[in-house]
């Protein structure tokens, strides 16, 4: 439910590093807990994020929350299908649910998430 091949914020996004590259997405709590998604807002490409701004926000049946970068960098990629399947967030939160994907600008920010063993308890507190 957690894979390990990837560390976690506090703020229920999940990180999984390839190269310079960082794909982010929301966990599988943050998801259960917002319910089931019916929209994306996604950034725009190229714009430069820094650790902790609002990178997306997500609509539910429930609420809408935002989705704030655990890295800094530029996107340089978007998950497009979400804007036709936004319930893809609920289904598969971890592959075909990823938001966004971030040239990483300091990659000394990825050491302060939280592994998945952390995460569990973070999550159980």
């Amino acid at each position: 439910m957690y894979p390990e091949d990837r560390k976690y914020s506090k703020e229920h996004e999940w990180v999984k590093i390839e190269g310079k590259e960082a794909m982010i997405g929301i966990t599988y709590y943050a998801q259960k807990e917002l319910g089931d998604v019916v929209y994306v807002e996604l950034p725009e490409l190229g714009k430069e994020i820094k650790q902790g701004e609002v990178i997306a926000t997500l609509e539910s049946v429930k609420t809408a929350s935002e989705v704030y970068s655990p890295l800094s960098g530029k996107i340089i990629k978007i998950n497009e299908k979400l804007k036709d399947k936004p319930e893809l967030i609920n289904e598969d939160p971890y592959n075909n649910g990823w938001i966004v994907v971030l040239e990483i600008s300091n990659p000394q920010e990825y050491n302060n998430l939280l592994s998945c063993e952390e995460y569990k308890k973070f999550i159980e507190e």
